[in-house]
């Protein structure tokens, strides 16, 4: 029965989140409220939360409560029998499969790309890069920076996989929507352009190896930050 409240929990906030009813940055109602207006239990509520955490939709700060993220473009519906990211060790468990797969298409976009395809990966990078006030701007351009990767590999399967991902494997860091913590935001934002820089550099270089190297280690240090991030419900 409570899986069934935490589902239906989530899916409201979901749809008020996706519709546009709780903008992005927005704080959502607190514990108490979502208790007293769905007639849930704390547990059902922090379940929820985690969920929606774990899809990318919002991000919780211990003592000051849960804000909502920019919801990613609709993109290709899950396959049936596909299993959802519903908790933070599904997220985790995406950002290791991700590991593997996209160190493999960054060392053969590196041997493959063509010129349009170099400027695509390119021009994510520094949308990415310019997005640095902005949560909702900056999933996206890291979402398109890994898409254009997997697409410069010249193998449609792996264009295919973070196409049926979706935006929603880019794990939005929680420090995002701190305030009074701008400096410590900054900082790592600036190391994950870093680290796309390198990859980008790489793959003009047509250096297979370093691609390959420069991409585990970005998605290593992701699942890394991602992991310091999560901080258990009080």
């Amino acid at each position: 029965m409570s899986r069934n409240l935490t589902a239906d929990l989530a899916a409201d906030l979901r749809t008020r989140i996706v519709d546009g009813v709780i903008q992005p940055g927005d704080k959502l109602p607190s514990e108490n409220a979502l208790m007293v207006d769905f007639g849930v239990s704390r547990t059902v509520v922090r379940s929820a939360l985690t969920r929606l955490q774990a899809e990318g939709l919002v991000e919780t700060e211990r003592g000051r409560g849960s804000f909502a993220l920019t919801p990613p473009d609709a993109g290709p519906q899950p396959v049936p029998g596909s299993r959802p990211v519903a908790s933070i060790e599904d997220r985790l468990h995406l950002l290791e499969f991700r590991l593997g797969v996209e160190t493999e298409a960054a060392g053969l976009a590196a041997r493959n790309h063509s010129d349009r395809q170099l400027r695509a990966v390119n021009t994510a990078l520094e949308q990415f890069a310019a997005s640095a006030d902005h949560p909702g701007h900056a999933m996206k351009a890291d979402f398109e920076f890994h898409r254009a990767i997997a697409a410069a590999s010249g193998n449609p399967f792996y264009s295919d996989c973070l196409a049926a991902l979706g935006q929603t494997m880019i794990a939005m860091p929680r420090t995002r929507l701190l305030t009074g913590v701008e400096h410590y935001a900054r900082d790592y934002f600036d190391q994950v352009v870093h680290e796309h820089r390198s990859i980008a550099a790489a793959i003009a270089d047509r250096d297979e190896s370093a691609a390959a190297a420069a991409m585990r280690s970005h998605l290593a240090n992701s699942r890394r930050r991602f992991k310091a991030s999560v901080r258990p419900p009080v």
